[in-house]
């Protein structure tokens, strides 16, 4: 595995992320960021936060796969949201899509806006393979 991930006792709860993930292996793989988008560029969710949160995870699943990645090779995701107090639902998704994967480190970022007008959320992440 090329992945160790731990939250210490003496740190909160960690909802939905750990609070170290040590890499273990030789390549490291970078993720841009994805959205809620489809391959003609269309906003997929409307104004559903969980809907563009899972769109987005699919997109990045998509990248994931062409480079051999599975979800258990993440060590890192960092989430950039218009809606950064809504951490319950941007987890609900993630979790629906990931197949019960153990969370990476995570940092989730407030922010007023996407590049993509109407875009809630775009997720990016970095894996590490052997």
């Amino acid at each position: 595995m090329a992945r160790e991930l731990r939250s210490p006792a003496s740190l909160h709860p960690a909802p939905g992320f750990n609070h170290i993930a040590i890499a273990t292996g030789s390549t490291m793989i970078h993720f841009a960021g994805q959205m809620a988008l489809d391959p003609e560029f269309n906003l997929i969710g409307a104004d559903d936060l969980f809907l563009q949160t899972e769109a987005a995870m699919r997109n990045l699943e998509a990248a994931m796969g062409d480079a051999g990645v599975s979800w258990d090779q993440i060590v890192r995701r960092t989430i950039y949201t218009t809606q950064p107090t809504e951490y319950e639902t941007i987890t609900k998704a993630i979790h629906a899509l990931t197949g019960g994967a153990e969370d990476p480190a995570q940092t989730i970022v407030g922010i007023s806006g996407l590049a993509i007008p109407g875009s809630l959320i775009e997720i990016e992440c970095t894996a590490v393979v052997d």
